[in-house]
């Protein structure tokens, strides 16, 4: 490997870094959104960060694709940045989801429920993963990689909680339907980023081990073998 060639995948590994600080800012400012309510000033913050994702994005794509181009990477060099061309689809998508989340901020009330303080637990879930699953790529850390893919579960848990209790607020008559709505989908776009974050760590556990599992419902495809 050349000494360019390093340096170029050294690069790559800090770009991928500063995108994925812009996620976690999105992810963060759009939680913060949907605390406060009708925040435009919190909201405008998230739209320019998710620019900002996606001017990183394409930044990133031309750096992968020169050094596919000029550089013939094989072998693992090779899984490593078609790896990371995956990864950056996944990670632009988390900037539109965070920007849609604080779009929907704009239409929900401050205070209207307990809900949005369930939501913000489950934003800091999904910065977390979102980070672990870049620090594995950059580490080469398989042990990381299958956290990632495993707090998934708690994710995906939390936005059942929060299915459950919304159903029981509007049914109750305590909350509005389509503020109901509004916080229902709030849910499922963090419940989404939490899902890109798995993707990103199993692309990083491609770069590694040159296999690729899809663990999309791998928990009922268990439950079915087991019968």
């Amino acid at each position: 490997m050349s000494k360019y060639f390093e340096r170029q995948l050294e690069e790559l590994h800090v770009q991928l870094i500063t995108l994925g600080s812009y996620c976690e800012k999105a992810i963060s400012l759009s939680a913060r959104a949907i605390q406060e309510g009708k925040n435009k000033a919190l909201v405008h913050q998230v739209f320019e960060t998710d620019r900002e994702i996606d001017t990183k994005e394409r930044e990133i794509e031309h750096l992968c694709l020169s050094l596919l181009l000029h550089q013939h990477p094989v072998a693992g060099d090779l899984r490593e940045i078609s790896a990371a061309l995956r990864m950056v689809s996944d990670m632009e998508r988390i900037g539109d989801q965070a920007a849609d989340i604080a779009d929907l901020s704009l239409y929900i009330d401050r205070n209207t429920c307990a809900v949005p303080d369930s939501i913000s637990s489950m934003a800091e879930d999904t910065v977390r993963m979102v980070t672990e699953s870049i620090d594995a790529f950059v580490k080469a850390d398989l042990k990381l990689c299958r956290k990632v893919i495993d707090n998934d579960d708690i994710v995906d848990q939390a936005f059942n909680e929060i299915k459950e209790k919304l159903a029981q607020l509007i049914y109750g008559g305590d909350l509005d339907a389509k503020t109901g709505l509004d916080l229902l989908m709030t849910a499922k776009y963090f419940e989404r980023i939490g899902d890109h974050a798995v993707n990103i760590a199993e692309w990083v556990e491609f770069s590694i081990t040159g296999e690729h599992r899809n663990n999309e419902h791998q928990d009922y495809l268990n439950e079915g073998t087991e019968n």
